[in-house]
C-alpha cells in the first residue's frame, strides 16, 4: 500500500498517480510533477488514499511542488502561444499538401517541445512538415495522429441527446462498448440511432449495460413456458426496465395476451411449450398434446 494523489493534466482527461509528498493537496489545486514527457502542470482530481501495489505503476514519483502563481501565468502563457500557432500550422500542413485534419496543439509545460494533434485516414509522411515547422517556432516538434474517438473529446460538441459529448464532458477513459450491448438493451440497430457524433458506438451504452446484464439473468428470455396464477403459456416479450413480461394464453381458437411481473411466474421451460390440462405435463419442444 502507498499514499497517492491522483492528478489530471487535461480535462476529463486520464488520471496518474504520485505521491504527495510532504503536501497537504485537496482536489483542484494545481502542482507541478515530473512526467515521461518532462516536468508538467496538472490539476489534483482524487484527493490523498492508500492504494493498493495492484494499482500503481512503478516507480511512483512525487509531487514536486504545488504551483506557484508564476506556474499558473507560464500555463496560461503556454495556451495562449498553441492558439495563436493553429492559423499558421494550418497553412503549413496545406502547403506541404497534406491530407490531414489538424485538431489540437499543445505546449509541454517547460516550453521544451510543441505537440500537433492530427486525424488522417490513412499513414502520413510528415518529415518536411515537421521540419517547416520546426524552423518556424524554433522548438522541437511532435505530431501524434489520434482516432475519431479521441478527436471528439479534443474538439467536444453535442451528442444526440443533446448534451455535451460525454468524452469531452465527463468520461476520464473511453470504456469497451459493442453491437452487443445495443442488442441487449432492445435498441435499434441502425447505425444512425446508436453512433455518436464520431461516428462510433455511444459511449453511453456501457452506463447501464451491467443493469440490464443482471436483468437478463431474471427476465425469462422470449419463448419461455412459464407457469401463471391463470395458467400456463408462453413468453412472447419481455421488458428488462419494469422487469415484466407479456404472456400468450392459447385457450381454444381464441389467444389472450397478459402481463406479469417476473415474482408472479414460474418458469417452467426456457423453449417454447404447449399445455394439456388432460396430461398435465409439458411435452417435449415440438410436440403437441391432444385433448
Amino acid at each position: 500500500m502507498a499514499r497517492i494523489v491522483g492528478v489530471r493534466f487535461k480535462k476529463n482527461g486520464k488520471v496518474y498517480y504520485f505521491g504527495p509528498g510532504s503536501f497537504e493537496l485537496k482536489v483542484g489545486d494545481h502542482v507541478i510533477v515530473e512526467t515521461v514527457r518532462g516536468v508538467e502542470y496538472g490539476e489534483i482530481a482524487i484527493a490523498e488514499r492508500e492504494a493498493s501495489d495492484d494499482e500503481i505503476v512503478s516507480p511512483l514519483k512525487d509531487i514536486i511542488r504545488p504551483a506557484t502563481a508564476e506556474d499558473d501565468k507560464v500555463f496560461e502563457e503556454n495556451r495562449v502561444k498553441a492558439k495563436e500557432a493553429f492559423p499558421t500550422a494550418i497553412e503549413k500542413i496545406k502547403k506541404h499538401g497534406l491530407e490531414m485534419k489538424l485538431i489540437d496543439i499543445e505546449y509541454t509545460f517547460d516550453n521544451s517541445k510543441m505537440l500537433f494533434y492530427f486525424t488522417a485516414d490513412g499513414r502520413i509522411d510528415f518529415r518536411e512538415l515537421v521540419k517547416d515547422l520546426a524552423s518556424v517556432f524554433k522548438i522541437r516538434i511532435e505530431l501524434r495522429q489520434v482516432g475519431v474517438r479521441d478527436e471528439a473529446k479534443i474538439v467536444g460538441g453535442l451528442g444526440v441527446c443533446g448534451r455535451p459529448c460525454c468524452c469531452n464532458a465527463c468520461m476520464g477513459d473511453f470504456q469497451p462498448v459493442s453491437i452487443k450491448m445495443a442488442k441487449e438493451q432492445g435498441l435499434s440497430l441502425s447505425p444512425t440511432k446508436i453512433s455518436g457524433t464520431c461516428g462510433r458506438l455511444m459511449c453511453c451504452l456501457n452506463y447501464e449495460q451491467g443493469a440490464y446484464e443482471d436483468a437478463i439473468k431474471r427476465v425469462p428470455g422470449v419463448g419461455s413456458f412459464v407457469e401463471t396464477a391463470d395458467g400456463k403459456g408462453n413468453v412472447v416479450s419481455s421488458n428488462l426496465i419494469s422487469e415484466t413480461v407479456q404472456v400468450k394464453f392459447e385457450r381454444g381458437n381464441e389467444t389472450e395476451l397478459i402481463t406479469y411481473k417476473i415474482d408472479d411466474i414460474k418458469v417452467l421451460s426456457k423453449k417454447k411449450g404447449h399445455y394439456s390440462s388432460a396430461a398435465n405435463s409439458i411435452p417435449s419442444d415440438g410436440e403437441t398434446v391432444k385433448e
